[in-house]
């Protein structure tokens, strides 16, 4: 995966969260909702931690 299309999987993940996050507060004793948003946060984790990866340099020494 290139680091665009993790970008756009990441920005999708975060506004299904927004939205989740705003069902829930119109129903908080949904488990259904609060399962789905635990599932979804721990998907955008992942990608985020898979972005920040990738972004870094890599530690290797250059030749002269």
């Amino acid at each position: 995966m290139s680091i665009r299309e993790i970008a756009k999987l990441l920005y999708r993940l975060q506004k299904e969260i927004e939205k989740l996050e705003a069902s829930l507060n119109e129903n908080p004793a949904s488990e259904e909702i609060k399962e789905k948003l635990r599932q979804l946060k721990a998907e955008r984790d992942k990608a985020r931690a898979i972005l920040d990866g990738m972004k870094k340099k890599p530690n290797i020494r250059m030749p002269r």
